[in-house]
């Protein structure tokens, strides 16, 4: 019963060596556009916002404003299609900044991502219950909270189910924002067409006056603060170049196909509704976003107005709440690639049986309830948080692209270069305003839970480094066994005691748990059957060609096991299957060889920690206990070979 409840409601589960299954599940640059592009494009409801209030009386700044707003998302966009095209597996930020600049700034880009994307699911749903509630009674206030709650456990169940079944979903949801946003701007520009021509002389004129009264350099001041606190608007442009595993072959030119769709759709609608703003003259409404106020001032007077309004508003709504997207697609997928690098635990780089990653999506989630917990769900506050994370990675990206194109004076490098440093220059900038002018109002928070996960992440590292340099003794010693060159004969009995062996690959601890069933049991198995999963997560989910070479690795370092023992006068095959989960595939191969071979034992290595906690318990695989567990109940004999491991205190890098 249980099962057909998860069934229904997370879908039915996928099969990863289907060859079709990963051109199903992954994007074209359409659907690439709704799942990563929303994020960017919804930042167009709070973001011009921000950057309008923060001028104050100079609302005249608001068309050189648009201007710098839509310039910016074109260069940034133009930036991160050349990072596209220098690191086309993906990666993003982290990988940018590890490969181009080192580990530890790759960490700090990493840590800030993840703290982004747990952001950026955050204040989409705030922004989105801001965005409905903004024409609900008053009364319904008391509610907007809980309801945020509501939208969040419900798309991280989304979520679970898969990637594309989400998006799917939400695809009609970003159509009618597009279109209903497009009508707004057009209809809020050019319905005063008489004032265009006049618009920029106004504006001339104004800044003169402003510069009379305050002196150029307030007015720079000024301009460059709502500028910075406007910053909100470029987030989002990194998720593409984050999340390419997860589009359609050929990633690069999906994916710089990706960013073009939203550079245009973003910049026309940021810079857009910033014009709209001063030519219809909206200010601030307590209670109300200015989009709501926009809207409402433009289409109060039409036929079927009010209609209109609660569509839009919906449909603005709806779509920060498609945003979050990007924080369940990339967030895990930053995660896992951490994760491959020991930064964080191994097992975020495991997929579902719906082929996401599971764990990471629940992190995400539950990451962000504690973020509208802490801001009770304020836009204002969020925003500055979210800010400051985006602009960290974004400048780690920009200079390690800097580095790149130095040091890689290939054709056109000069242009390139260019491209790097000016957006470099910006986001650096925006970087170093937004944290001084908003560090006590939510920016030293960030900064505190950023820097608190890359000091968790530097533990985590010192941990399996010091874990593997106390297992590569083993490997040293048993990997290099002194055993006669030619194997002897031996022929396989069925009806004689069978060791069957569970090992993930050739190293020290398989052998010495081989070695220990000799000691142990002393010439009483005559058969021995080596068992592996090769187990197919996010980092090898990239297509047919990743899952055929894991088969292939798996499959040697199993042959590797045939021919020690081998040498060592035993009869031996491998045993091998491929999984996403690896208890589910070693249950499955398990009751297949327990019909071929009636006298069978199971074996399996476990690190024993001295001194053992609960976090050695999480960072390494409890596999062999779960699985025994299972095993015993299924009317199996298991056994699990303990290895001892001694660890010196952990100290963290300098």
């Amino acid at each position: 019963m249980l099962k057909k409840v998860m069934n229904w409601v997370y879908g039915p589960p996928k099969n990863p060596l289907n060859p079709h299954v990963f051109h199903n599940v992954s994007l074209i640059a359409f659907f690439a556009w709704v799942g990563l592009g929303a994020d960017g494009l919804s930042s167009s409801c709070y973001g011009p916002e921000e950057a309008f209030r923060a001028l104050g009386h100079y609302t005249h700044l608001a068309i050189p404003l648009a201007l710098a707003v839509a310039a910016t998302v074109f260069i940034l966009s133009a930036s991160y299609s050349q990072i596209i095209d220098a690191f086309p597996s993906g990666g993003g930020g982290y990988l940018v900044a590890t490969k181009l600049i080192g580990p530890i700034p790759g960490l700090v880009s990493g840590s800030a991502l993840l703290v982004d994307y747990i952001l950026t699911v955050a204040i989409s749903i705030a922004s989105g219950a801001d965005a409905i509630f903004s024409f609900l009674p008053h009364s319904f206030l008391p509610y907007k909270f809980a309801a945020t709650l509501l939208c969040l456990g419900l798309l991280m169940g989304l979520n679970l189910r898969g990637v594309k079944e989400s998006i799917l979903i939400l695809t009609p949801i970003f159509i009618v924002f597009l279109v209903t946003h497009m009508i707004v701007i057009g209809s809020g520009i050019f319905s005063h067409g008489n004032e265009l021509p006049t618009l920029v002389a106004d504006t001339w004129t104004e800044t003169r006056e402003g510069i009379g009264s305050i002196g150029l350099l307030a007015m720079g001041g000024i301009f460059l603060r709502a500028f910075c606190l406007g910053g909100g608007t470029f987030t989002g442009i990194e998720a593409v170049s984050n999340g390419l595993q997860i589009l359609r072959e050929p990633r690069a030119a999906t994916g710089k196909r990706t960013m073009k769709y939203m550079a245009i759709s973003l910049a026309l609608t940021a810079g857009g509704i910033l014009v709209a703003y001063v030519l219809n003259n909206i200010h601030h409404v307590e209670g109300r976003t200015m989009n709501a106020v926009l809207i409402q001032t433009i289409a109060e007077n039409w036929p079927g107005g009010k209609i209109f309004l609660l569509i839009t508003l919906l449909s603005e709504g709806a779509l920060l709440f498609v945003a979050a997207q990007a924080g369940f697609l990339d967030g895990p997928r930053v995660m896992s690639n951490m994760a491959v690098d020991n930064w964080l635990p191994r097992r975020l780089t495991n997929l579902s049986d719906r082929l996401v990653i599971k764990d990471g999506v629940i992190f995400i989630g539950l990451s962000a309830l504690a973020m509208l917990l802490y801001t009770k769900g304020s836009v204002r506050i969020l925003v500055v948080m979210y800010s400051i994370n985006v602009f960290l990675t974004f400048s780690l990206s920009q200079y390690g692209m800097v580095r790149h194109w130095l040091k890689n004076r290939e054709p056109g490098w000069k242009k390139k270069f260019s491209i790097s440093l000016l957006s470099l220059a910006l986001t650096a900038g925006v970087l170093v305003v937004t944290s001084i002018i908003k560090f006590q109002e939510g920016g030293w928070v960030t900064l505190v839970i950023t820097g608190a996960l890359i000091t968790f992440c530097l533990w985590v590292h010192a941990h399996y480094r010091d874990t593997a340099k106390a297992l590569r003794h083993l490997d040293d010693i048993l990997t290099h066994l002194p055993l006669p060159e030619e194997a002897p004969e031996t022929k396989k009995q069925p009806s004689k005691p069978t060791a069957v062996l569970l090992v993930n690959s050739y190293n020290g601890m398989g052998i010495h748990s081989l070695l220990s069933i000799h000691r142990l049991f002393p010439g009483h198995f005559k058969n021995f059957v080596f068992v592996s999963v090769g187990v197919i997560d996010s980092d090898r989910f990239k297509g047919k060609a990743e899952i055929d070479n894991l088969q292939n690795s798996v499959q040697a370092d199993l042959d590797k096991y045939v021919q020690l023992s081998q040498r060592m006068g035993l009869y031996a095959e491998p045993k091998l299957i491929l999984e996403t989960d690896v208890i589910e595939g070693l249950e499955r191969v398990c009751d297949q060889v327990a019909q071929e071979w009636p006298k069978r034992v199971f074996f399996m290595g476990q690190l024993a920690f001295e001194g053992e906690t609960f976090w050695t318990r999480f960072l390494h695989n409890r596999t062999s206990f779960v699985l025994q567990r299972r095993l015993l109940f299924n009317g199996q004999q298991a056994v699990i070979l303990p290895i001892r491991v001694r660890l010196k205190p952990i100290s963290l890098p300098k």
